[in-house]
């Protein structure tokens, strides 16, 4: 099997899905070569849960069967086939576990094999042309919000697994990047009106053209971050920049 030119970047999010909540795994790397030409067809995997938490998501009873089920389909349609195993979406009940093939043929017998090992459980499984990888990016890929709350979870992690106190206040600096300088200054007169100061802006280089660091006193709890991190990235989207993230001093109790 042919090697990806990627860094794989798994990372959970939630999200209501057809009025239901969902829980996606996604390999959020994919997007930097997506779509990969040898690989047009999508295709999914179906498992249904014997015992679901009453939201339909998986039970911690049965989390370690369900584990173990995905690994031996991931690994007999990766190991057996040009397939790149995408993500996973559970809710209502049921786990789907999507992929990308070059050929499509005879993977209804890999995984009907996989899943003998595991006859007291019902499956389906279908597939389709995908050629633009529409399913990875409209379905499976996070919203530009549930993307940023991905990356303000991983930040704060790090912060968490440093012993930081997260409610204490600190000076947060932020990076932006923009295309033309007259963008970043109409960006600049807004974001003073809410007490962010300019700690750095000048011209980087011809991709992203000039970058701006700005700071503020704030706390680093998930609400608040959420909250001046939208706030920058739709402003940002406003000007025709790019918010590029956060970062802070470890502040202990």
């Amino acid at each position: 099997m042919k090697k990806l030119n990627h860094t794989e970047d798994w990372d959970f999010y939630m999200a209501m899905v057809d009025g239901l909540v969902g829980s996606f795994f996604v390999d959020l790397g994919l997007a930097e070569i997506a779509p990969v030409s040898d690989n047009p067809n999508a295709a999914w995997v179906s498992i249904g849960m014997q015992n679901p938490q009453e939201d339909g998501l998986s039970s911690s009873e049965e989390s370690a069967l369900l584990f173990e089920m995905e690994d031996d389909i991931v690994n007999s349609i990766t190991n057996q086939c040009n397939a790149i195993y995408a993500g996973r979406f559970t809710s209502g009940g049921m786990r789907h576990l999507y992929f990308y093939f070059g050929d499509t043929a005879g993977y209804e017998k890999i995984i009907t094999q996989s899943m003998s090992k595991y006859p007291s459980y019902k499956f389906d499984f279908g597939n389709k042309k995908d050629k633009e990888w529409v399913e990875y990016f409209s379905f499976l890929y996070p919203s530009p919000d549930q993307h940023q709350m991905i990356m303000n979870d991983k930040v704060i992690r790090s912060l968490e697994q440093q012993g930081d106190n997260l409610a204490k206040e600190r000076m947060v600096d932020h990076y932006i990047y923009f295309s033309a300088e007259n963008n970043m200054k109409n960006y600049i007169l807004e974001i003073k009106k809410q007490n962010f100061e300019v700690i750095n802006s000048g011209y980087q280089n011809e991709e992203k053209a000039y970058v701006l660091n700005i700071g503020r006193i704030d706390k680093v709890d998930h609400e608040s971050v959420n909250d001046y991190t939208f706030y920058l990235s739709k402003l940002a989207e406003k000007h025709n920049g790019e918010y590029d993230g956060w970062g802070c001093p470890v502040q202990k109790d």
